[in-house]
């Protein structure tokens, strides 16, 4: 069977997908990830009707970084039959001003790619990784970038650039946004859960560990929350969103912090670990009994409300809303909180299918639609990399 596969590297993760290449398209076969490297390692995968085929745990020290989750999820990858692969596709993160749109990677390209690390320190360099190593071990095998910046590459340059002289413009200082392929998967799927509203007016919600808001209309990317690097916007869980960049020039200049150390607390302390003390984990969050639990999340929903507000204001109204994503799929208590905050705009939540985990989550009477929606980067992955590898 001729197959794609996708990987999708993080800083204490590495997910990775096998897609057959049908004449329909890509269809998935085995889904699977190795989570809490250095920590908890375990690899999990199963296949598409959810048979586990692998369930295996590691000390700390056996899988205590990238390289060696990189290490033993290929090992195990190796034992699977029937399955000639390809090409391998990869959720890279930043794309920087120079690539708008998937593309195979050569030497040249991952040296390019490699200059944006400072932009996204956190995904950037687990990005690129794999596909290092992979160009080491199969260097015939095509390889496919597919960026988070991409699908926001539409807007108009008065929308995208910061208030300094142009030159920082052309240099590549600019906002970017990302989640784009989260992003690009839900407006096509709106094209079948609501095909009456998925050219409308419609504010995305992509709320995880990292969190941040798309503004779609006629389902392409008008604004959205995030900007330069992956720091700006919503309040995250360890990232502190949207802050005044004196800050910044205060914590150098007053407090003598190096520019790792602000590197360190705006990447790694900040967000709502940093509010709460206690952890960036939304579930770890809504079951504490700490007050300063319900502050940080009182903090998140009131960041969340107001950046509606602002990309409602772009699009001149709004007809939908939708939930995606680690939080926004799974957390009624959060969805219900921020829907509150909506209800000027006309939104009305319906709570026993909120509480369900419903697809549609607003009243019959409710002038703005409220969605639930999975979103699957690793599909959008997919379908990018065989239309590439396939394309004359």
């Amino acid at each position: 069977m001729d197959a794609i596969l996708v990987i999708n590297a993080g800083s204490s993760s590495l997910k990775f997908q096998i897609f057959e290449i049908a004449d329909t398209g890509p269809g998935r076969c085995i889904r699977g990830q190795i989570d809490g490297i250095g920590v908890r390692p375990r690899l999990v995968a199963s296949a598409a009707d959810g048979t586990v085929l692998v369930d295996r745990r590691y000390t700390p020290d056996v899988v205590d970084h990238l390289p060696a989750a990189i290490a033993e999820t290929r090992a195990w990858l190796q034992t699977l039959e029937g399955f000639t692969l390809r090409a391998i596709g990869h959720r890279v993160v930043h794309g920087g001003p120079d690539y708008a749109k998937p593309i195979l990677i050569n030497h040249d390209i991952l040296d390019t790619l490699a200059t944006f690390q400072e932009l996204a320190p956190l995904h950037q360099p687990n990005n690129l990784a794999p596909i290092r190593l992979a160009m080491e071990i199969n260097p015939e095998v095509p390889q496919v970038a597919c960026f988070d910046t991409a699908f926001h590459r539409g807007h108009a340059p008065h929308t995208d650039c910061y208030a300094l002289p142009s030159t920082y413009y052309e240099h590549g200082v600019r906002r970017y946004g990302f989640h784009g392929l989260s992003y690009e998967y839900i407006a096509e799927r709106l094209t079948e859960v609501a095909p009456g509203i998925a050219g409308g007016r419609i504010v995305v919600a992509h709320l995880g560990s990292g969190a941040s808001m798309c503004a779609l209309k006629e389902a392409r990317s008008v604004e959205t929350t995030m900007g330069f690097t992956a720091l700006d916007g919503l309040p995250m869980s360890t990232r502190p969103g949207q802050m005044d960049p004196g800050v910044v020039l205060y914590l150098i200049d007053q407090k003598g912090m190096t520019a790792a150390e602000v590197t360190d607390l705006l990447y790694g302390s900040s967000g709502l670990k940093g509010l709460s003390g206690i952890s960036g984990d939304m579930r770890d969050l809504l079951v504490s009994v700490d007050a300063r639990a319900a502050f940080a999340i009182d903090h998140f929903v009131h960041r969340c409300g107001l950046s509606v507000g602002m990309l409602a204001a772009a699009l001149g109204g709004l007809d939908a809303f939708v939930f995606t994503a680690g939080v926004g799929e799974n957390s009624a208590a959060i969805r219900a909180r921020i829907s509150e905050r909506l209800a000027w705009l006309g939104a009305e939540l319906d709570p026993v299918a909120n509480e369900e985990g419903a697809t549609l989550i607003s009243t019959q009477a409710s002038r703005v639609a409220l969605y639930v929606l999975p979103t699957d980067e690793e599909l959008m992955i997919a379908r990018h990399t065989l239309a590439l590898i396939t394309t004359p």
